[in-house]
């Protein structure tokens, strides 16, 4: 069974979702660790209540991101993790743990990639009048969202609907898409083409 860290910096609820579905009998994976950099990230408060462990530093506290992801690489190795799932971190991942941790790290994002990365996808889509947007599970490269995209569903953007009503859309396929995605990459009964969005 693989070990798998979640990272995250808010509320976890993704995070939430990856435990519970972890927890079936005939799971592929186990989550070993949630690591934050974000002491105040709800997601620690999830961790203490569905018993997993939890470690959270700051990057500010570090002179630069080299000895920032040094420390927490050497988190990763002591809880013998195999792969890594960001869910809400807000950090872009550098060379220590891509180097590392190469093609075992992925993502979600809230859109239909390479359409509206970055910051605030859903709001992006709500500005510029699409009917639809979505969810997007794609490897970790160096840049910002534009790793191989694993998979992907679509979630339609109604005229009445507001910025609520559509995140609460996207969290839904977020909560069924990505542990069922985790599922298949770590029981590896899956070959997923690893096609780049560039």
């Amino acid at each position: 069974m693989k070990r798998i860290a979640v990272m995250a910096s808010g509320s976890g609820s993704n995070f939430e979702s990856i435990v519970n579905t972890s927890k079936a009998k005939n799971s592929s994976y186990e989550v070993a660790l949630l690591f934050s950099d974000q002491p105040a990230a709800y997601a620690l408060e999830r961790a203490k209540q569905l018993g997993v462990e939890s470690v959270t530093f700051l990057p500010k506290n570090y002179p630069d991101k080299m000895a920032y992801e040094a420390d927490l690489l050497a988190l990763l190795i002591r809880y013998r993790i195999d792969f890594i799932a960001l869910a809400g971190y807000m950090r872009l991942i550098g060379p220590t743990l891509l180097h590392r941790f190469d093609g075992d790290i992925v993502n979600i994002h809230p859109s239909l990639l390479p359409q509206f990365p970055g910051l605030d996808a859903i709001q992006q889509a709500i500005d510029a009048g699409v009917d639809e947007t979505g969810v997007t599970i794609h490897y970790i490269d160096a840049g910002i969202d534009t790793g191989p995209i694993i998979e992907q569903e679509a979630v339609a953007i109604n005229p009445e609907d507001s910025y609520e009503t559509v995140k609460k859309k996207v969290q839904r396929v977020e909560h069924r898409l990505y542990p069922q995605t985790l599922a298949k990459l770590l029981r590896g009964d899956e070959t997923i083409a690893k096609t780049s969005v560039n």
